[in-house]
């Protein structure tokens, strides 16, 4: 895998995620493109007619390279320590499978499904709970004898953080959140750049990079209090893609230079800058179902199932009648953690000395609604997505 195979798979991966998120309504969320991407590809790889153009257009690599892009994507996963992914296939053994497109997925994933649905979908739930050690119980599909091919993929990952935050309630003086008992985190660091803000076509926005053990990052990220969810994370996505820079909190002028952040110069008894961070602590569960965004996903086409739509998997004809995924993320004082399993059924925080330094210090809260992003640092896909429109009380 050469970087420009790499590069291009992410970008298309993280462009498909960029769409998704664009879509979300206001409620807490969250979702996983990473997740839902590469099974995109093989589909797309083995569609023909509109369909493949469709899927050729949402995975947006050419389909006949997108299987190779799928494998390029799925290596950056393994290759991680933080995260954990697993492709599933079953199919009824009176399906005829084409060998050259089982060839282009992994060895020894391939297991059948039998004339009793029940029996099935007790064996595809415990797959789910076991590539998602425990965080996602059951397979997101509904069984029926009519299924003859389930195409899946699990995506775990677990994170600690370098330096941990500190659990505790606390109350937001401003917000919708302002005078409710809150379970937060919080955490400072001598490292102001951590933070930055970043000027969009959206609106500004202001990010927070958390980091974590095998090379994954969580950005939080917070927009002007009028953009929508789908803006923050579309842009949130484009800086992270390098489209719009942000400007590193280190260099801010003092004042209130972008949502929630503050930069006061104060007098201290360390000679050193300072962020400080307070965050609510989440966790967060969602099922989407993929065929009602046909357009962010190219499955307008081939979940029209008075035809065949894939040619390249089998000779009896195929239609999706099914796309949906289950995602859970979950961010605390010692780490993050989120899952997702996607699957496409077919009919298929003493006195102090005197101060004698002026440093700066810099505040930033999340006191209002925000929007995160799990991302692998070295190659920056984009993992999982979401937004937290409410903050957890604090249960003591």
């Amino acid at each position: 895998m050469n970087w420009q195979q790499q590069h291009a798979a992410v970008t298309a991966a993280n462009a498909l995620t960029a769409r998704w998120v664009q879509t979300c309504s206001g409620g807490s969320v969250v979702m996983a493109g990473a997740g839902a991407w590469p099974l995109l590809a093989h589909l797309a790889s083995a569609a023909g007619g509109r369909g493949r153009a469709e899927l050729q257009e949402a995975v947006g690599v050419d389909a006949a390279t997108a299987s190779q892009a799928a494998r390029v994507v799925l290596s950056i996963m393994e290759e991680s320590t933080a995260v954990r992914s697993a492709l599933g296939l079953w199919s009824r053994p009176d399906l005829p499978l084409r060998p050259d497109w089982l060839s282009t997925l992994p060895a020894g994933m391939h297991g059948e499904l039998t004339a009793d649905p029940a029996a099935d979908r007790l064996r595809l739930d415990a797959w789910a709970k076991e590539q998602t050690g425990g965080l996602i119980d059951s397979m997101p599909l509904q069984l029926s004898d009519r299924v003859l091919l389930v195409l899946a993929m699990a995506l775990t990952v677990r994170t600690a953080w370098l330096r941990p935050f500190t659990d505790g309630v606390g109350l937001f003086e401003a917000g919708p959140w302002a005078g409710r008992e809150i379970h937060v985190l919080r955490r400072s660091t001598r490292v102001l750049d951590r933070a930055g803000v970043a000027d969009t076509p959206a609106g500004r926005l202001t990010l927070l990079r958390v980091m974590g053990t095998g090379g994954i990052d969580i950005h939080l990220v917070l927009g002007d209090d009028w953009m929508g969810p789908g803006q923050v994370l579309g842009a949130g996505v484009d800086v992270l893609d390098g489209r719009h820079p942000a400007t590193p909190a280190g260099v801010l002028a003092a004042g209130c230079p972008g949502p929630g952040l503050t930069v006061r110069h104060v007098r201290d008894h360390v000679p050193e800058d300072v962020l400080n961070v307070r965050v609510p602590r989440f966790t967060i569960a969602a099922t989407h179902d993929l065929s009602e965004l046909p357009e962010v996903f190219g499955l307008a086409t081939v979940t029209d199932p008075d035809r065949g739509h894939f040619p390249g998997i089998s000779t009896q004809p195929l239609a999706v009648t099914q796309a949906r995924q289950n995602v859970v993320a979950a961010f605390h004082s010692a780490g993050f953690e989120a899952a997702a399993i996607t699957a496409f059924g077919a009919v298929g925080g003493g006195m102090a000395p005197p101060s004698r330094y002026r440093v700066r210090h810099v505040d930033l809260e999340f006191s209002r609604p925000f929007g995160f992003l799990a991302v692998d640092r070295r190659s920056r896909l984009v993992m999982a997505a979401g937004w937290v429109a409410e903050a957890e009380a604090w249960s003591g």
